[in-house]
């Protein structure tokens, strides 16, 4: 990553932009009208052209048709010019129309900022996009469109590899999609930049997220329930139960349950069988009660199991989120729950050791219809990570974790809130 000082010979974008096209023997030609870059990986785009106003037309001008950049006039070296109108093509980025006064996202902040100017660099004899100065907000920048009004020389550049464009160019899209930044990113992250978003934004950003089908369904379990509405309300049946089929079983039953009446039946016969059950089974219940809260992804397995048996299947258990593999739930030869092993009692146990041995034979556990806010109380008043839910046999139906409770406790708005910054945010 370049150091922000920008040693390299460097302009800025808005003050390059109207600077006048003249020919060899000084005549004027017409304006700069915007600068073409290509992209090319994780590398700094690199400048091939410019797009130049001759004459009410806008042609390409390649970038090895002009003398310098960093003069007064842009003078041409060639006394030939293609009259034919400028057309973009495949992984070219304009950096006026696509970026300048145009949002994109600030990957180390996670926030959609806007790009109040461009800096170009020369390094090893080719111009690049290296930096970007940007500001947070939703407005448009002052002044005529697309200029920033910071003069050269001022504003705060950082490298451009700290953003990922949102350009709106379907092309460039799929060429820039292997090495999409965002990606990288927590699926609240995610969800957050989407809560944020216009609808144009909102498109090109789920683009690079439906490539990995996993993250997808993580980030639509992150969303506003209303906005997570909108956007599955948007795709088609098939498209709905290809997120929902990716989703936890308690996410996808909400899901559905929020889809108008006459798409539900279609939908659930899209699942996979498999989920399709779980999610029915889910929708059976209220959904205050703890049989609505609970998921149904958990461990059990026979409470003679030797306690290295059972840490080979946790490892295993790739597919479960991490907060339901912090307890074991032993059963006994009917079937009931009979027990919960800790995972650290299960890590300092003697591998030989029976899984029963290891387990709270008493567990708390609430019924299918107990109350949120009693789950809510039992969790606390015994600092419990996940408490199991049960039938009237003492089956296990479901497991409902510490990040169930609070999601469906705290307030209806909690979503919108600006996320706390750790005292180590600004380094």
């Amino acid at each position: 990553m370049h150091p922000q000082t920008w040693d390299d010979p460097a302009l800025n974008l808005s003050g390059l932009l109207k600077r006048p096209l003249t020919a060899r023997d000084g005549e004027s030609l017409g304006r700069l009208s915007d600068v073409i870059v290509r992209l090319r990986g994780a590398g700094c785009p690199l400048v091939t052209g410019l797009v130049g106003k001759v004459g009410g037309r806008e042609l390409y001008i390649p970038i090895d048709q002009v003398s310098s950049l960093d003069c007064a006039e842009l003078k041409l070296t060639s006394a030939r010019l293609d009259l034919r109108r400028f057309e973009r093509r495949e992984g070219e980025v304009l950096l006026r129309a696509d970026l300048l006064g145009h949002r994109l996202i600030d990957v180390a902040s996670v926030r959609l900022v806007r790009a109040a100017d461009l800096r170009l660099a020369r390094r090893d004899g080719e111009w690049v996009l290296a930096g970007v100065d940007a500001r947070r907000g939703r407005g448009r920048l002052p002044g005529p469109p697309g200029l920033a009004l910071r003069r050269r020389g001022q504003g705060e550049f950082r490298d451009q590899g700290q953003f990922e464009m949102l350009i709106g160019h379907s092309a460039s899209a799929v060429l820039r999609g292997p090495f999409a930044r965002i990606r990288g990113l927590k699926p609240a992250q995610i969800a957050d930049l989407l809560e944020d978003a216009s609808k144009a934004e909102e498109t090109e950003i789920l683009g690079r997220v439906h490539a990995d089908p996993e993250l997808e369904a993580d980030v639509f379990e992150e969303l506003d329930e209303d906005l997570a509405t909108r956007l599955l309300g948007a795709r088609s049946d098939q498209e709905v139960a290809e997120v929902l089929g990716h989703m936890r079983a308690d996410d996808a039953a909400d899901a559905i349950a929020d889809l108008p009446q006459r798409r539900r039946e279609t939908v659930l016969d899209l699942l996979p069988p498999a989920q399709r059950d779980k999610v029915l089974t889910l929708m059976g219940f209220n959904p205050t009660s703890a049989g609505g809260l609970m998921g149904m992804d958990f461990l059990a397995l026979p409470s003679g199991t030797p306690v290295g048996e059972v840490l080979a299947v946790v490892r295993q258990a790739v597919s479960l989120q991490p907060e339901a593999l912090t307890s074991v739930h032993a059963l006994g030869d009917g079937g009931q729950l009979v027990g919960v092993a800790r995972l650290v009692a299960l890590l300092q146990a003697d591998p030989a050791a029976r899984l029963i041995e290891v387990s709270e034979t008493d567990p708390v556990r609430v019924g299918a219809d107990t109350d949120v806010v009693d789950v809510a109380v039992l969790m606390s008043d015994y600092n419990l990570i996940t408490i199991p839910v049960v039938d009237e046999h003492c089956g296990l139906l479901g497991l409902i974790t510490v990040d169930d409770v609070l999601e469906a406790t705290l307030p209806g708005d909690w979503r919108r809130r600006e996320a706390a910054e750790p005292p180590d945010g600004h380094r």
